[in-house]
């Protein structure tokens, strides 16, 4: 069965490497042609730019990638793991304070693992295309501040439910499962507060008349608005953003200020409209139902599954304490559910749709949504030619192309 296993594992990693290898190949043939709808905005140069940057970010990738999985093949199936799970069942006799070390440390190599390939993507590959303004001082800064954030976060979490576990042995999938439920949901209340100010400078957005359009938009959807603000993500870099933030139904509006410079505000207004579609078509909703939905089938599945004496035989060990056991079902989970994979990315895109006609209707100026995402991808060297198989499993929103293609079809019919 280890075999077979591991069969499976290399299977998924061939094909995941064959679909990008793909992907870059029909880069390489259709790179620079200019789209329908893009006349005027790129031109051949800047396409071959364009694929440029996407060859570049690929072929790192592929390399991190091959990297982590054979780190990952070394430690599931060439006796790592089961050398590792007894020296930390050596170091303390608790349950709960093995779990926390166990995971703690996995999570600690893990980063580590991933420092030199962030540092060449940040100062090589971001800085020769012209997107990197942040400094070394500032990056190693980020990574300390979220190191110890991720690492205080997951001591709570994992103290936490293996506190649960060890409480109800019989019934802690449903009390781990409500226990990190509100702590994600807290979290999330909780980030745009006290954790996203520690890494930028949130002020009221400058730019004049911005905000009373963006706050009577946002009543027309029948949305409030509690604080319309820009962050200056420009310390850091040149690629530009917006996003919503917010529990319930007061959302807090965060416009990056390298945006506010590329865009009308009409442009930007569209931008957010797709975005209040989300959250006005249940969007929000729906995805965090499914994903708690998920999470709670997954800790049922865990606590049926961890208990069976041939579960560490699955991966050549004669035994495993209970973290090592939670490692080896997550592994086979996520290997389980890698054919779904296409299923969610096509959810994914059929809702970033209903949000693109959503933001046409709301729009006084119907063709601004296509307009700004041409801008987007111009000034985020986006790969406008992805190949259509590795978009059906990679993409959660439809490609670039085809968005602005069919939101200008809307705004001819409107």
């Amino acid at each position: 069965m280890t075999l077979t296993i591991l069969a499976c594992y290399l299977a998924v990693l061939t094909f995941e490497h064959l679909l990008r290898i793909m992907n870059l190949k029909h880069l390489r043939r259709q790179g620079t042609t200019v789209p329908d709808g893009f006349a005027g905005a790129v031109d051949e140069g800047s396409l071959r730019t364009a694929t440029a940057y996407t060859l570049d970010r690929s072929r790192l990738g592929i390399a991190e990638s091959l990297v982590d999985s054979g780190l990952l093949v070394g430690f599931l199936f060439a006796g790592i793991l089961p050398l590792f799970d007894r020296w930390v069942a050596s170091l303390t006799s608790s349950f709960i304070l093995g779990g926390v070390v166990f995971f703690l440390l996995l999570s600690l190599v893990q980063s580590a693992l991933a420092i030199p390939f962030g540092l060449y993507e940040t100062f090589v590959i971001e800085r020769r295309y012209g997107f990197t303004t942040i400094t070394p001082k500032l990056w190693w800064s980020d990574l300390l501040k979220s190191t110890c954030i991720s690492m205080t976060l997951a001591t709570l979490m994992i103290s936490g439910a293996f506190a649960l576990v060890a409480w109800s042995p019989l019934h802690w999938w449903l009390w781990v499962w409500g226990f990190l439920a509100f702590l994600t949901l807290f979290l999330m209340y909780l980030s745009p507060y006290v954790i996203e100010p520690l890494f930028n400078r949130y002020e009221p957005v400058k730019t004049e008349g911005l905000e009373e359009e963006i706050r009577a938009m946002a009543e027309r959807a029948g949305l409030r608005v509690s604080r319309v603000m820009q962050v200056d993500a420009s310390r850091r870099s040149r690629h530009s953003n917006a996003y919503f933030t917010g529990i319930g139904r007061v959302k807090r509006i965060v416009l990056y200020d390298t945006l506010l410079g590329q865009m009308t505000h009409a442009e930007i207004l569209a931008v957010l409209a797709h975005e209040i579609g989300h959250w006005k078509l249940g969007h929000i909703r729906r995805r965090l139902i499914a994903g708690q939905a998920g999470a709670l089938a997954a800790a049922w599945l865990a606590w049926r599954v961890t208990s069976w004496e041939g579960l560490p035989g699955l991966l050549g060990m004669t035994e495993a304490t209970f973290p090592a056991r939670l490692v080896i079902v997550g592994f086979i989970g996520t290997l389980a559910l890698f054919p779904l994979t296409p299923l969610f990315a096509w959810l994914s895109r059929r809702q970033e749709r209903e949000a693109d006609r959503f933001a046409v209707e709301l729009c006084e100026n119907p063709a601004s949504l296509a307009t700004a995402l041409v801008k987007l991808s111009r000034e985020n060297l986006s790969n406008l030619h992805p190949h259509p198989l590795y978009a059906a499993f990679h993409y959660s929103h439809p490609p670039v192309v085809e968005r602005v293609q069919g939101l200008l079809a809307l705004a001819r019919k409107e």
